[in-house]
């Protein structure tokens, strides 16, 4: 089972440039404003997400990409505009309904006394109806082995690192079978190298899976290497919405505030500070 588990996975990689269709689109968010008392965190965000791609949110600390992802998955609720998955309006979804099409993996996560094991066996949970089968367990063994987690499976999640946290909640919110992923700066307790491999395997998912990954993020090399489109936030707004060919200089300049320059390495832009 686990074999064909890999190939169902697989069947579909090519190794090719991840396709979408640029004119489908999984999730809709329409007009969304957004207050914190009486603070206006969002104003009249408009986005949309296309299957099989992977959107990064940048943009300075505090104009509001936590909070716009937490609007796209109903754990917080507009103050207006519309929020729609397949055509469906989120106010109309219930909770595992919700569950069973979109991972969400916050910033910070609380640690429990469960081993890895369970708690990646916990995002089976909108599927599993009187007990867990054969096929759930297969499902987590096969993720554990992606992430690389099989000599942590049986640790407690609390007394693991932050990194290794951060795999284990990344492979919970995959093993849900989500259609789109929802992940607030998932490379932030991360080293290098860990950066790297997480986002290939995210990236390898969502192209093997068709999968939409929505991401927010601060290394903008990173996200330039991963990401196919960008939305990048000013006080509370969209200032830019662009893909990989046409960001440009003066668009990070316009968000960030600082002078910067964009070279090719290896085919990928690359952005430099310029010091002043």
């Amino acid at each position: 089972m686990i074999c064909k588990f890999q190939s169902d996975i697989s069947s579909s990689y090519s190794g090719k440039e991840p396709v979408h269709d640029p004119h489908s689109i999984l999730l809709d968010v329409n007009g969304v404003s957004f207050q914190y008392q009486a603070t206006d965190i969002l104003e009249n965000i408009c986005v949309n997400v296309h299957p099989g791609e992977i959107l990064a949110i940048m943009g300075p600390n505090g104009v509001g990409k936590s909070t716009l992802l937490r609007c796209m998955n109903r754990i917080l609720q507009p103050r207006s505009g519309i929020v729609t998955l397949e055509d469906k309006d989120l106010c109309d979804m219930n909770v595992n309904d919700i569950a069973k099409k979109i991972g969400y993996v916050p910033q910070r996560n609380e640690t429990s006394r469960m081993t890895v094991y369970d708690s990646i066996l916990l995002g089976r949970k909108p599927h599993i109806r009187w007990t867990v089968s054969e096929d759930d367990y297969v499902r987590v063994e096969t993720i554990i082995r992606l992430f690389d987690l099989e000599r942590l499976q049986l640790r407690y999640v609390d007394e693991i690192s932050g990194g290794e946290y951060q795999r284990v909640c990344l492979c919970r919110a995959i093993v849900q079978e989500p259609s789109l992923l929802l992940l607030d700066e998932p490379t932030s307790a991360l080293d290098l190298c860990r950066q790297i491999e997480i986002l290939r395997v995210i990236r390898s998912i969502v192209d093997m899976r068709h999968l939409s990954t929505v991401m927010t993020m601060h290394d903008l090399n990173l996200a330039l290497r991963f990401a196919d489109r960008f939305v990048l936030m000013k006080n509370g707004r969209i200032a830019h919405s662009c893909d990989r060919t046409s960001i440009c200089c003066e668009i990070i300049e316009d968000v960030y505030g600082i002078r910067v320059d964009i070279l090719s390495h290896n085919g990928l832009p690359v952005v430099i500070p310029i010091e002043s």
